[in-house]
Parts: structure tokens; C-alpha cells; sequence
């Protein structure tokens, strides 16, 4: 691997996120990022961190319980979002545009670190895990909510998957990080004491057809998709698989659409520092 091949690598991420309207996605999902500030317990006294933050899900609600917030992302065109909404709700936070894999805080600089749906899709995992360790002071709280391989959107990124090039060899795939079995190798030679446990969030759409419609043009990594695989006549396959993933999935019982999006919350509370 050469520097060249991640950095480029990254600029295919920002471009990614930067596409469709991530905003719209968040709104789906905003009920993820409360649920983790809720479990973490995020106070006024609790220096917070947003990792991966997107348009600011988690950094919103931890800056409305008090916490001074900063909010950290790869992608400038979401943070330019998330600024706008912080200033509709009146909550004061610290927008910074930086790289998860390389956080440019100081050694334990954080007391609650969080991610919502952000550092699953960073590439090399032990790295982000390190790092998120790293700028959480002894005592604090690490707090992350990732989509799991089994859940919706682990099929639908396998889905995908079988009709795009893979990833280079040194990126992890990002349902891992909502595997229990990865999420504890990754933390093993670290000095926290893990709490896992997965639960869901609804996703609730007219139809299976509506989801993939408003995925395709929200959601950056279908949106890519689609616009890689259409030249070559291969989108509607790969959509196809889609509607009938959806469709397999529903448990509405009023025609519509109720599907159960599966995460894994995982707590990893640092150890105190010895005396």
C-alpha cells in the first residue's frame, strides 16, 4: 500500500458522503444518534467528541444536554449542514474537518467519545479504534452505534458489493464493526472494560420500492453505485435485489413498509488511571 493509494482512496470517501443529500439519510437515522448520547450519559461537565459526525446527529443532541461538543469529519459539504443545523437548534458546537483515523486532539482530551453510523466506514479499523481510545481520558466513555453484517444494511452493502470491484486489501469491510467478534479484537489490547449489545431502529417507507427510490437518490454509496454500474446495464439487477432484500425484510402489517434496521451499541467505558 502506498500513500497515494489511501489518500486516494479517502478522496473517493469524501466525494461519496458529499453526494445525494446526507441530511435526508441522517433524518432517518437520527434516532440511533439519541439513543447512544442517552446510553453514555453525556452531561455539561463531559468534554465530547463527535467522531465522524456527518451532519452532526450525535454532536446536536450531546451539545442540547450541556456538553461542550466538537464535532469531527473527512467530508467538508456535510459539516457546512451540520453548522447550518446546529444554528436552527440554538447549540453551540465546534466543527472541525479531520480524518478518524488520525484525530488532531491531544491524548485523552475527550471524556465521552462518540460515533453514530461515521467510523464503520473509516477503512482501517485498528487505526480508528486506537485513535478513538487514544482521546479518551481514563474514566471516560467511548460510545459507537454501527449497522451490523446480519441487519439491513450489512445485506444491502453485500448486495452492492457483488456487483462492484472490492475495496483494497487494507480496508475492512464497514459491517464489521457491528460483528461483536471484530469490535472485541479490535479493543482487545486496549484499556477498557466492553458493553455490546444490538438493537434496531425502524425504517418506515411507503413501499420497498419507495426505500430504494429515496436511497438511490439520497444515500452516497447507492447513489455512486447506481452511477457506475447504469453505463453498464447492470443497475437494475443489482436494484432488483434490493426491492426483493426489502421486501423479505418488511413486517409492516398496514401495506406499507416497517423495516428493523439491526446496530450493535458499543460501550467501551476507559479504565481509571492507576494511582
Amino acid at each position: 500500500m502506498t500513500t497515494l493509494d489511501l489518500e486516494s482512496l479517502k478522496t473517493v470517501h469524501r466525494a461519496t458522503w458529499a453526494a445525494g443529500d446526507y441530511a435526508a439519510i441522517a433524518e432517518v437515522v437520527d434516532g440511533v444518534a439519541l439513543d447512544l448520547v442517552e446510553r453514555v450519559g453525556v452531561a455539561a461537565e463531559h468534554r465530547t467528541l463527535d467522531v465522524a459526525t456527518g451532519t452532526g446527529n450525535v454532536a446536536v443532541h450531546a451539545a442540547a444536554a450541556g456538553a461542550p461538543t466538537t464535532g469531527l469529519d473527512l467530508t467538508p459539504e456535510l459539516l457546512d449542514i451540520a453548522r447550518r443545523r446546529a444554528a436552527e437548534l440554538g447549540v453551540d458546537v465546534e466543527w472541525l474537518e479531520g480524518d478518524a483515523e488520525r484525530l488532531p486532539f491531544e491524548d485523552a482530551a475527550f471524556d465521552r467519545v462518540l460515533s453514530a453510523i461515521g467510523i464503520q466506514f473509516t477503512p482501517r479499523h485498528d487505526l480508528t479504534a486506537g485513535e478513538l481510545v487514544r482521546v479518551c481520558a481514563p474514566g471516560g466513555v467511548i460510545g459507537l452505534a454501527n449497522w451490523t453484517p446480519e441487519g439491513v444494511i450489512g445485506e444491502l452493502f453485500a448486495i452492492m458489493g457483488r456487483y462492484l470491484p472490492p475495496p483494497p486489501a487494507y480496508a475492512s469491510a464497514p459491517p464489521l464493526w457491528g460483528s461483536e467478534e471484530h469490535v472485541r479484537a479490535l479493543f482487545a489490547e486496549h484499556d477498557v472494560d466492553l458493553e455490546l449489545e444490538r438493537t434496531t431502529t425502524p425504517f418506515r417507507f411507503d413501499s420497498a420500492e419507495h426505500y430504494v427510490s429515496f436511497m438511490e437518490t439520497n444515500y452516497g454509496p447507492m447513489l455512486k453505485a447506481r452511477e457506475r454500474l447504469s453505463p453498464e446495464g447492470r443497475w437494475e439487477d443489482c436494484r432488483q435485489e434490493l426491492v426483493e432484500m426489502m421486501e423479505r425484510r418488511d413486517e409492516a402489517a398496514d401495506g406499507r413498509l416497517l423495516v428493523p434496521a439491526e446496530y450493535l451499541v458499543v460501550i467501551a467505558r476507559r479504565r481509571p488511571a492507576a494511582l
